[in-house]
């Protein structure tokens, strides 16, 4: 059996051997091992706490425990203790993903137990509650676990119940659980309680079709700026032109629920990232009314190189992000808190570019962000190549004929490979520039670009391993481009 005493004996006694050279400055990241998805996400008495799936004894995935990280700002992070081992029959291989709710003043987790079988068949998922008087020791209840296959419906698979999600509404408490259906499709569950501790299944809140991905997974369910928005993460969603091109992607539906009935109307669905590394988001309300949201900055079936060079680590979690919708569509930008931390500002204004390339040694970084402003009025193309070196570069294009925004890691450094049909590299979007205005906002880590578009209505997350230092800066253009604004932050963060 795992046991928290050992995972966190164990981290204390090897966090110091990992590799750094990519290890980020401001993203969430392990102290050693593997993580994925975030869990338990909660503002409690003053502190952020971000919990995550974690396997402290690899870079690669295994039975599953939580780890924790908290932070005062959502930007600087410090590692707690691991806070759920799988240390009970009911989760002996795995603490799979949950959410945590306050209550009478204690967090109280609800995650999903994982329990092997001599076949396939035999896998059982069951839901779980941990409780918490100080935010970082937990304690399973007697009562575990609270849910299992007797209060499943008849179309759902025990072998799939999992990521519970605990909304409270008035006196009660809702979970939502993902669920594969019999007949093929995923599907959202809806169960109630009173307590979190005993519960009753109420409706199947939206059923997806087959060719809408097998398997429906991490549900958050939410209001914001006057819609109700249900969030899932899907395995093996069918690819839409340039949309659901990852194995797993994310959909963002406005809609309506009918607490009453129990079902969610949709009205709009869109991909939530366009990027190559975004899967399994998570959202909560914070003390400033704000719905931020955080997620995995990874995909399922890809080489990490953090693994494969054996760093010692693999895995980290997005910039948080608040959530805003504007023409019944979801807009994301990072927190505020972050501009704190800029420095090293430098900026440019009214730079024009006429079929050329040109550095820009003084824009320079690798950790910091870079915001444009571009007139693409008369341009056919623009390239910003960034994080790059003498043989490697991450490129963004956005070709103003076809209205196509790119971005490119082919050339980044460590070729990343995954188990598409076809080497995946590069991801592209549809923008319309705001009066030939185009806005980026490109946040860059030791391994990661996260790219805002247009302050905010789309986004792509990627992470990018450069073999070398890669800090140059170069705009390349095809007819006439002017650059309206040219800025550059670094960022420091001291932990």
């Amino acid at each position: 059996m795992y046991t928290l005493q050992r995972a966190n004996k164990y981290i204390e006694d090897t966090r110091t051997q990992v590799i750094k050279d990519y290890r980020h400055d401001y993203h969430v990241m392990a102290p050693v091992g593997w993580i994925n998805d975030p869990n338990g996400f909660i503002y409690y008495e003053g502190e952020y706490h971000l919990f995550y799936q974690y396997y402290p004894y690899k870079s690669v995935w295994g039975p599953m425990h939580w780890g924790h990280s908290k932070s005062k700002d959502l930007v600087n992070w410090e590692s707690a203790p691991v806070a759920l081992a799988p240390d009970q029959w009911y989760d002996k291989d795995g603490c799979f993903s949950g959410t945590t709710i306050e209550k009478d003043g204690k967090i109280y987790a609800m995650y999903t137990g994982h329990i092997e079988g001599e076949k396939p068949e035999d896998i059982r998922q069951v839901q779980c509650i941990a409780v918490s008087e100080d935010g970082n020791h937990f304690e399973k209840v007697a009562q575990n676990p609270v849910l299992d296959e007797d209060d499943l419906p008849d179309n759902a698979m025990p072998q799939d119940f999992r990521d519970p999600k605990v909304i409270q509404r008035g006196e009660v408490y809702y979970s939502l659980i993902a669920s594969k259906s019999k007949d093929g499709g995923g599907q959202i569950l809806l169960y109630r309680s009173s307590d979190l501790l005993e519960w009753e299944y109420v409706s199947v809140l939206l059923k997806g079709e087959k060719e809408e991905g097998y398997m429906w997974e991490c549900p958050d369910l939410f209001e914001l700026d006057g819609k109700d928005v249900l969030i899932i993460s899907i395995d093996g969603l069918p690819t839409e032109g340039n949309k659901f091109s990852n194995t797993h992607s994310v959909l963002s539906i406005i809609g309506k629920m009918d607490w009453e009935k129990g079902i969610f109307y949709k009205e709009v669905c869109e991909e939530l990232d366009y990027g190559l590394d975004f899967y399994a988001p998570q959202t909560i309300m914070d003390d400033k009314q704000r719905r931020v949201m955080v997620s995995w900055m990874q995909m399922w079936g890809r080489n990490i190189p953090t693994d494969t060079l054996e760093h010692g680590w693999a895995g980290a979690m997005t910039l948080p992000r608040e959530l805003s919708i504007k023409n019944n569509s979801m807009y994301q930008n990072p927190v505020n808190e972050i501009s704190s931390y800029f420095t090293n500002h430098k900026v440019k204004h009214n730079i024009i570019l006429i079929d050329e390339t040109k550095e820009f040694a003084d824009i320079s970084t690798e950790v910091g962000v870079l915001s444009l402003e571009v007139n693409t009025q008369g341009s056919k193309r623009f390239d910003i190549e960034i994080r790059g070196n003498d043989g490697e570069k991450t490129s963004l294009t956005y070709d103003n004929e076809s209205g196509i925004f790119i971005l490119d890691r082919k050339q980044s450094g460590i070729e990343i490979i995954g188990k598409e049909p076809e080497a995946l590299q590069q991801r592209y979007v549809h923008v319309k520039p705001v009066n030939h205005i185009l806005k980026l906002d490109i946040y860059l880590d030791r391994a990661s670009v996260e790219v805002f578009i247009n302050e905010g209505e789309h986004t792509m997350t990627s992470t990018i391993y450069p073999t070398k230092t890669a800090r140059k800066v170069t705009l390349r253009a095809k007819g006439k481009v002017e650059v309206l604004k040219m800025e550059r932050h670094d960022i420091e963060v001291k932990s």
